[in-house]
């Protein structure tokens, strides 16, 4: 079976996507340069998510969306256990969000333009200045009303188990009072994990959890980074937790 998968995914579903993905950065960025940054900047990246997904015989199961509101602003956290974090997540979520992206991915031909055009806030720390762009960008992002979504972690895990928070989503929560909407993301460390090239398919699961309340301006980050990751870990099968 694995054998014709692999036939499948190389002849006919690969080819497919690669096309789909130009195709879809190209209206990505026509759509928010001339049109409206807000509407194109999310919608052809969702269904094009869900190609990703649906092609490569990937099955998203979501649970939880009944504890966010449609049309307000959170901070989404995710624990980040691959490639297919990101297709779950933008096909599935069902929520317009900016996403906070390594300054790396900016290089990707035809995507890294898109996402730039389409508001995606790059985290560049590589001196002061520029991680202060950063924080403009992603407060600018803000103040229009939309979402974020952000892996804490900053990178995908080698294992399948969390690694340590960093600070930038809880700064940018206090900043502006925004809750933070835990997320756990299971299964996609066994589709497509970052030792890997080509995935397999399988089931993800998201959990959508309940908004935890922002830090308070004189409150220290901690217990509340302690709390979420905590609640993201508990959605994750035992062999995945600490």
């Amino acid at each position: 079976m694995i054998v014709l998968y692999r036939i499948y995914q190389i002849c006919f579903a690969l080819p497919v996507l690669i096309v789909l993905t130009i195709i879809t950065a190209l209206i990505t960025a026509a759509g928010s340069i001339f049109i409206n940054g807000r509407w194109w900047g999310y919608y052809p990246a969702h269904y094009w998510a869900k190609m990703w997904c649906i092609l490569m015989f990937v099955r998203v199961k979501v649970t939880g969306r009944e504890n966010i509101t449609k049309g307000r602003s959170y901070v989404f956290i995710a624990n980040h256990q691959g490639a297919y974090d990101i297709f779950s997540i933008y096909g599935y979520l069902n929520h317009n969000f900016k996403w906070m992206m390594k300054v790396g991915l900016r290089r990707i031909p035809f995507v890294g333009y898109a996402c730039q055009k389409a508001g995606h806030i790059f985290v560049d720390s590589s001196s002061s200045a520029a991680l202060l762009h950063t924080l403009h960008g992603a407060e600018n992002c803000l103040k229009e009303g939309d979402s974020l979504v952000i892996f804490p972690e900053g990178s995908r895990t080698f294992t399948g188990k969390m690694g340590r928070f960093k600070r930038g989503a809880y700064q940018l929560a206090r900043e502006f009072c925004l809750q933070l909407v835990p997320v756990t993301i299971d299964g996609a460390f066994h589709i497509l994990p970052r030792t890997k090239l080509l995935p397999r398919y399988g089931t993800v699961k998201l959990t959508i959890h309940k908004p935890v309340d922002p830090p308070q301006p004189d409150q220290d980050l901690q217990p509340v980074m302690k709390e979420t990751f905590a609640i993201i870990e508990s959605g994750l099968p035992q062999r995945f937790r600490s």
